[in-house]
């Protein structure tokens, strides 16, 4: 299995481009569903979890076709055509390795007016029940039924009439579900409390550009008038929000300067009102953010929440980039209850970090030494490649299939700015 290898203390300094982003193009992905004439999506980044959820589409009798990209474009082009559906049913031995297969609910339902899909997999950070997923299906008027570790859903009379739900919590899978299958419902659907999340506009967008009438895009409550068909489209992949977040983390923990390009600000608005807050000089250019550490970092209190607050998918980078502030930070977790499990590897480091309940106390200023470590989840393995730039010595990162579920190319993206990082297999 292959470990990437680290050897701290260098100072980054560069460009380094934004891929598309993963939780967006998941989003997109099962979108083709939705219609049977083709969906292109271009800035697709390579990465597993893309890779998982186009042999998941097949199962159902999609084509996919990756094209060549053109000279100033990053990523990938795929083009889907689901012509004709050949099953509704998305099987354990592919959804068991992502959670975000439970997305292809909401259009094979929209879609076949029924879909069976097993419970989803994906990283171990707590409890992500899929309840509210199936409770906004059922207000929509599915008939949902669990048996055999799957679900299945059928809209009687094949088609949902649409309905009205309220999310009693933010959920956004949930609402990214119940936006796909109301696109092409009967009537009007309303979701309130909705998330707002940079991914649910551009799944909004998308819908759209292939027909859907959606109001009140970017905000809590989305209406949207149900469509007898939607269209095939080409649209393009935003920009990923947590990979930008964790390149300006890799420059202020090793005191350096990062052009982040194809950023986009107003995406990530809290991760850079607190790299500002941890004394991060931020500059903010037309389509690319400069992100330079010019002076000792400074702890800070944050606490995780749904967009435009603080995500929880940059908690552990900021942890790891905090373990070198001058001063305690104070970390709160509202999303996850296991969202910790990087800290004993950080420790590992010479980390000092206190966990009690959902918070945690980051002590500041703590000699990093390399030291074999072992990733948990996709997030926590960004944490410990930080962890390991900043460190004296080297550092072992193991387990990095979790790392390339979320971070296209990260080895040669890091070594074109001067961090000496590699690859190697076990043999």
């Amino acid at each position: 299995m292959d470990r990437i290898l680290i050897r701290g203390g260098n100072r980054l300094s560069g460009r380094i481009a934004i891929s598309g982003a993963k939780n967006s193009a998941l989003t997109l992905l099962p979108c083709a569903l939705l219609t049977d004439e083709p969906l292109t999506l271009r800035n697709l980044p390579r990465l597993a979890d893309v890779d998982s959820f186009g042999h998941l589409l097949n199962q159902f009798g999609v084509s996919t076709m990756i094209e060549g990209t053109r000279p100033d474009e990053f990523g990938r082009v795929m083009t889907m055509r689901a012509s004709r559906l050949t099953s509704s049913t998305a099987p354990y031995d592919i959804v068991r390795k992502m959670r975000a297969s439970i997305l292809v609910l909401g259009p094979l339902i929209g879609r076949m007016g029924e879909a069976t899909v097993s419970l989803p997999g994906g990283c171990a950070i707590g409890n992500r029940p899929i309840d509210l997923h199936l409770k906004a299906l059922e207000a929509m008027g599915a008939e949902i039924e669990l048996a055999a570790g799957y679900v299945k859903a059928t809209a009687p009379g094949g088609r949902l009439p649409g309905g009205r739900f309220t999310f009693p919590v933010v959920s956004v899978g949930a609402t990214e579900n119940a936006l796909m299958a109301a696109a092409t419902a009967k009537g009007t659907t309303v979701l309130e409390n909705a998330a707002r999340e940079p991914e649910i506009v551009d799944l909004c967008r998308l819908l759209i550009a292939m027909g859907a009438s959606i109001d009140g895009v970017g905000t809590e409550t989305l209406t949207i008038e149900g469509r007898d068909r939607l269209h095939g489209a080409t649209y393009r992949v935003m920009p990923d929000r947590i990979e930008a977040g964790s390149y300006a983390c890799a420059a202020a923990i090793t005191g350096g300067a990062l052009e982040l390009v194809g950023a986009e600000a107003s995406d990530m608005r809290a991760t850079l009102v607190a790299l500002q807050e941890a004394g991060v000089t931020i500059t903010e250019t037309a389509g690319s953010i400069h992100v330079a550490a010019n002076g000792p970092l400074q702890p800070v209190s944050l606490s995780t929440a749904p967009f435009p607050g603080f995500a929880t998918d940059m908690q552990a980078q900021f942890m790891a980039m905090l373990t070198q502030a001058d001063g305690a930070s104070v970390l709160t977790e509202t999303i996850f209850e296991n969202r910790y499990m990087h800290v004993p590897e950080l420790a590992r480091m010479g980390a000092d970090i206190q966990v009690t309940g959902r918070s945690a106390v980051v002590r500041g200023q703590s000699p990093l030494i390399g030291a074999p470590v072992m990733a948990t989840d996709l997030r926590a393995s960004m944490s410990l490649i930080l962890a390991g730039l900043a460190a004296t010595g080297e550092t072992q990162v193991s387990r990095i299939y979790h790392l390339d579920r979320g971070y296209e190319r990260l080895e040669e993206k890091l070594q074109a700015v001067g961090a000496d990082i590699e690859r190697v297999g076990d043999g």
